[in-house]
């Protein structure tokens, strides 16, 4: 693996949940009950997934979970050093990332943002819940004062975000059905990659898969598939703890490690 890193001509890295979660950044156990323990108290979910989806009765109440559950995911930094290790090992090396993350890892692990494309979305901003216009608006500052200002699980009213076009409430820029807003930034990143993709045709590209499973697969893991097929030089290779597996087409051109993606980033970075 650490000879096709260093002899690629390209590495196209495809992250999706396994990565963060390698990261340290688990949405049940420790982590939400020490965080969301009210939450859980009183609704009776056991991990941040579920309570992002609960019905709440107020936007005080949605956003005071939401606000929680933004700060912690998408302003913290996750608690291991495995995007940096990641980083460690492209620096200075002609690569992407294609992520369906929304936690914004990459960037605050000092990856180019020019070298990103976030295709699920970012926590880090909202959108028009109708949506009346193709628009998205960072959150940052809103969110840190709605976490600081909440109380008995509630934000104060004046702080619930609504659309400056239209007045509708505001809502997460997250790909769950119709409405999710593609802007402009979306859509400069989906242009980069798709020309970074056509430049390196027919070269030495590794095709780098990390945590993708199969909520999405036609994202990330089909496309690689497919394009380290079309390519006898490309190489595919897989990090995923239970999940790393190749078509039979393409297993003269693979490397898949079964294992946990950090530890194993972290002996590549050491030279194991």
């Amino acid at each position: 693996m650490k000879n096709e890193i260093e002899s690629a001509d390209a590495i196209v890295i495809g992250a999706g949940a396994g990565l963060s979660t390698s990261a340290g950044f688990l949405y049940t156990g420790e982590r939400f009950s020490s965080h969301f323990a009210d939450f859980e108290q009183k609704y009776g979910f056991h991990d941040m997934y579920s309570g992002g989806f609960y019905p709440y009765k107020t936007l005080e109440e949605y956003w005071a979970y939401w606000s929680r559950y933004i700060y912690l995911n998408r302003y913290e930094d996750p608690p291991k050093a495995t995007y940096s290790d990641l980083l460690g090992l492209v620096k200075g090396k002609d690569y992407f990332v294609v992520t369906t993350n929304v936690d914004h890892c990459f960037q605050k692990a000092g990856f180019d943002k020019k070298r990103l494309f976030y295709t699920q979305g970012d926590y880090g901003l909202w959108q028009c819940s109708k949506p009346c216009h193709q628009k998205t608006y960072d959150n940052e500052e809103i969110v840190r004062q709605m976490v600081a200002e909440q109380k008995d699980m509630k934000i104060p009213a004046q702080l619930v975000p609504q659309c400056p076009v239209c007045g509708a409430p505001m809502t997460m820029n997250l790909r769950s059905d119709g409405t999710f807003v593609q802007d402009e930034g979306w859509y400069a990143a989906s242009e980069r990659y798709d020309d970074f993709i056509r430049r390196h045709e027919g070269l030495h590209i590794l095709f780098l898969e990390l945590g993708v499973g199969y909520n999405t697969p036609v994202i990330i893991k089909y496309p690689f598939w497919q394009m380290t097929a079309a390519n006898p030089k490309a190489v595919y290779a897989c990090i995923n703890r239970g999940e790393a597996v190749c078509p039979r087409e393409i297993q003269r051109q693979s490397i898949c490690l079964d294992g946990d993606i950090g530890q194993t980033l972290s002996r590549l970075q050491d030279g194991i």
